[in-house]
């Protein structure tokens, strides 16, 4: 029965830690642009968009469909670059296993 509870006290202090660094995460930032800097979007460690600039210089009805990919582009690589630190940041609570996680979303 000892074991039991010992198992349960790890489990609550795994679920406590987890909570810690999802609240951590959601306070980070990164950082992702495209076209040469033209367009920059930030996201938290969860992944959500917190801000996209847009340089005027790039801003031509003639050519929203290029400042659409543009946008795409950064929106993407900051999710992504956001999923990375949430997997390396879960990945130390779980021991340095190689667990697969997802975001909601």
């Amino acid at each position: 029965m000892a074991d039991f509870m010992k198992i349960m006290q790890q489990a609550q202090q795994m679920q406590g830690k987890l909570q810690q660094i999802q609240e951590e995460l959601a306070l980070r930032t990164v950082s992702a642009s495209s076209g040469g800097g033209m367009v920059t979007v930030d996201a938290d460690g969860k992944g959500q968009i917190t801000r996209i600039k847009i340089d005027p210089s790039i801003v031509d009805a003639k050519e929203v469909e290029m400042l659409e990919d543009l946008i795409t582009v950064a929106v993407s690589e900051a999710q992504t670059k956001a999923a990375e630190m949430a997997k390396e940041e879960m990945g130390k609570l779980a021991g340095g296993l190689n667990l697969p996680f997802s975001f909601p979303g």
